[in-house]
């Protein structure tokens, strides 16, 4: 019977690795909850062990439970009956045993009977549940809506939903999608207006959102009349009741088990989270952040899932008298899918620990206001690193899970264009991956700061300080140049001074960037394991040459388009 985290080798080998140390002491606070809660733990070990229990339960139940029967789920869909949503039958099988498990709660403090774990191990869980099924990481992966209301709201209203989160009987939704305002949300226009007595309702369509019928939601609403950008817009927690209409669910490519929604709000009542004026600018991107994070998860989860079912059927399918594995351009493909796949892995658990420093930061100075002086230069720091490994993950891991889940098809042949196969349903899956919680386009827009300021420097000169290379010299040595190339680039941008110049070299940048810090991670890597040295070897063999082009093409003076655009747009001869 197979169990997704215990009979995983890679996920086996960083959680053997990772350095987790001063993340438990950050989240653990000093081990304050082992008195209080019989499951706390009072050590680091006794942490790492507990995470591993966690995990070990996640792994069984995705393995066990939740991918014997994706397909059926798939098949079945969420349903829209008379204004209400049902859950395909598995999906709702699969979430009884996550609440049973007491999962629902990942991150939470425990005394609102949370499992107060840290972001990097709700990671990995969000990674597994996603290999299992990726609509139902939809439902499990939004306890970000949960984590949300911790960090921002005030004690009253945590003590009053927090709970019910944890129990699992209640799930959360994200309101912040509008029909004319997609990514562009300083366009909000749904309503919230306050009564003589001071209580907040709203009015107005929210549309494409994910468990839209979730018995919580955080939505964002204009509170400030005469605005009309993000200063005038709060955000509000709601309660399901008579006053929200499901208006209908959405018919999609994939994911079919978690239900996109169309929501209309008439005179809904609902609480200010927070302050008034800052839901953009402060709470929805903390709540954006978390959510890419999780789709970071979410399509590394797929491309997985595409790459087992991809090995598995060429170990099995037999042409010209052997197995397709066998053959170069088949195994050529299966390395390059195992690679995109242990790449992407090892930038997501990168990417958690650095939001899990930066949170616990931040929790610790909120708790001991005495010691803000003392860390707020490492909050700082952590803060830009976060600011730029989260899109950067978003983008590379939902990317390489549609390349993933393609190759996976390619590899199947016509078989894997039918429905007798779950390929198709990860290339399905996948799809919307780099598309929701924010375009790759616009991932590349919120990295790109980070490189031109340097913060992307800053990290690489960190991990010059703090990895040992020497029994790696090697590859170690092909990284350097790789980061002499990304340098190169920048440079030339800056001293162009030409913002559209930047923008159209942005993604090429981005793309440097994050090939650059795969390559430092995997070459870290290769020094505890002969194979990941080998897998690291076969990744920057093709790095290199792609950082080179990247900057040749950029230091180049290329930039016909931004000259000629309507004329290699309009077609005409």
């Amino acid at each position: 019977m197979p169990n997704f985290y215990k009979e995983n080798d890679d996920i086996q080998f960083h959680m053997k690795h990772i350095d987790l140390d001063w993340i438990i002491e950050l989240k653990e606070n000093n081990f304050e909850d082992k008195g209080s809660f019989d499951y706390a733990p009072k050590s680091i070990k006794d942490a790492k062990d507990s995470y591993d229990r966690i995990l070990d339960i996640v792994g069984d139940l995705a393995g066990n439970f939740v991918a014997p029967t994706a397909s059926d789920a798939d098949e079945e869909g969420a349903h829209y009956e008379n204004g209400q949503v049902r859950y395909a039958k598995a999906t709702e099988e699969a979430l009884e045993l996550f609440k049973k498990a007491d999962l629902m709660g990942f991150t939470l403090p425990r005394k609102y009977g949370g499992l107060n774990c840290p972001v990097t191990i709700y990671s990995i869980a969000t990674e597994i549940v996603s290999r299992a099924e990726a609509g139902l990481m939809n439902i499990f992966g939004l306890q970000d809506i949960a984590e949300t209301i911790n960090k921002f709201a005030d004690e009253d209203i945590k003590k009053k939903f927090l709970p019910r989160f944890c129990s699992g009987e209640v799930t959360g939704s994200m309101a912040l999608t509008e029909p004319d305002a997609g990514s562009d949300l300083q366009a909000v226009q749904l309503k919230a207006f306050q009564d003589e007595e001071g209580k907040w309702y709203l009015n107005g369509v929210k549309r494409f959102i994910t468990n839209g019928c979730g018995e919580i939601s955080l939505v964002l609403a204009r509170s400030e009349d005469g605005t009309t950008d993000g200063r005038g817009l709060s955000m509000f927690l709601y309660e399901r009741d008579d006053k929200m209409k499901i208006r209908r669910i959405e018919n999609k490519l994939g994911i079919h088990t978690s239900p996109t929604c169309e929501l209309q709000f008439n005179n809904a009542p609902a609480i200010l989270v927070g302050k008034r004026r800052m839901g953009l600018i402060r709470y929805v991107m903390s709540l954006m952040n978390g959510a890419r994070l999780a789709i970071a998860a979410q399509g590394l989860g797929i491309a997985e899932a595409a790459y087992f079912e991809a090995e598995k059927y060429a170990k099995e399918r037999i042409q010209f008298k052997k197995a397709i594995k066998t053959m170069i351009p088949v195994y050529e493909m299966l390395a390059n899918m195992r690679m995109k796949v242990e790449a992407a892995r090892t930038l997501l658990y990168e990417t958690a620990r650095i939001v899990d420093i930066k949170d616990g930061l931040e929790h610790n100075i909120e708790k001991h206001p005495e010691k803000e002086k003392e860390l707020r230069n490492e909050l700082k720091r952590f803060s830009n690193y976060a600011a730029l490994f989260t899109p950067i993950a978003k983008a590379y891991n939902t990317e390489i899970a549609n390349e993933v889940a393609y190759d996976g098809i390619q590899i199947h042949g016509g078989t894997g264009f039918m429905k007798d196969f779950n390929a198709e349903r990860h290339y399905r899956d996948a799809r919307i991956t780099n598309i929701y919680e924010g375009t790759t386009q616009l991932q590349v827009v919120a990295a790109i700061g980070g490189i031109i300021t340097g913060v992307a420097m800053e990290r690489i000169h960190e991990y010059e300080d703090e990895f040992d290379f020497k029994p790696v010299e090697d590859l170690h040595k092909i990284v350097k140049e790789m980061v002499i190339s990304l340098e190169k680039s920048v440079t030339f941008v800056k001293q162009k001074n030409d913002i559209s110049y930047q923008e159209y070299h942005a993604r090429r940048l981005v793309e440097m960037a994050t090939l650059i810090f795969i390559g430092y991670l995997m070459t870290r890597d290769a020094s505890k394991s002969e194979r990941k040295k080998e897998m690291a070897k076969f990744f920057l063999d093709f790095a290199l040459p792609s950082c080179k082009m990247k900057a040749d093409v950029i230091t180049g003076e290329t930039h016909n388009l931004l000259k000629s655009k309507d004329l290699i747009l309009d077609g005409k001869n």
